[in-house]
C-alpha cells in the first residue's frame, strides 16, 4: 500500500513521508479518491469479517463521493491513474500491473463466469468511453486501447487498438 501511494500521490522522485501525503490528499481532489481506494483495498486483502465490512463501506462512500467504482477485489499495481473521475467502472476479478492508466466513463467487467480474470500488464493505457467486457481475457503490457473501443478479444503486447468508425448515411428525401 505504501508503495502505491508513494507512487500515486507523490511520484517516486520524491523522498515519502506521511506529511507530503497528506498535503497532496488535502490539495489535490484526485489524489484523495485514489488513498481512500488504496486504504479500502488493503483492509479488504488483509481479510477478516470487520476488515471487509470497513473495506466496503468505505469504497461505498468514495464510489457516491466520486463516481468511480472499483469494485473491492480488484489488484492494480503502483502507478494507478485516472484521467477523470467519472463513470469508470472495474469489477473485481480484474487484474493490472503497474502504470495504469484510465480515463473517464471506461467499463471493464466480465460476461458470466465468476471465476474469469481479466488481466493487464504494465503501461496499459484506455481511452474514454471504453468497454471491456470478456471471460478470461488478457492484455499484454505496453498496450493502448483508442477511446469508444469495445474490446472483448487478448491483446499482445506493444500494440494499439482503436474502433474504426464507419457512418452510414440514408438519404430520406430521395423519390
Amino acid at each position: 500500500m505504501r508503495l502505491c501511494i508513494h507512487t500515486e500521490a507523490l511520484g517516486l522522485d520524491r523522498k515519502f513521508t506521511w506529511g507530503r501525503v497528506l498535503r497532496r490528499y488535502w490539495t489535490n481532489r484526485h489524489i484523495r479518491y485514489q488513498v481512500k481506494w488504496r486504504i479500502a483495498s488493503y483492509f479488504h486483502a488483509k481479510g477478516g469479517k470487520r476488515n471487509k465490512a470497513f473495506a466496503c463501506w468505505l469504497n461505498d462512500r468514495i464510489t457516491e463521493k466520486h463516481n468511480v467504482e472499483i469494485h473491492m477485489g480488484a489488484v492494480i499495481g503502483p502507478g494507478l491513474r485516472i484521467g477523470h473521475h467519472i463513470g469508470i467502472v472495474i469489477t473485481r476479478y480484474f487484474r493490472a500491473g503497474t502504470n495504469f492508466h484510465v480515463m473517464q466513463n471506461v467499463t471493464i467487467g466480465i460476461k458470466d463466469d465468476k471465476e474469469s480474470l481479466i488481466v493487464m500488464g504494465d503501461n496499459v493505457h484506455i481511452g474514454a468511453h471504453t468497454c471491456i467486457i470478456s471471460n478470461n481475457m488478457r492484455i499484454g503490457n505496453n498496450v493502448k486501447i483508442g477511446a469508444s473501443t469495445f474490446l472483448n478479444k487478448d491483446l499482445p503486447d506493444d500494440v494499439t487498438c482503436y474502433s474504426k468508425r464507419v457512418y452510414t448515411l440514408i438519404d430520406h428525401h430521395t423519390p
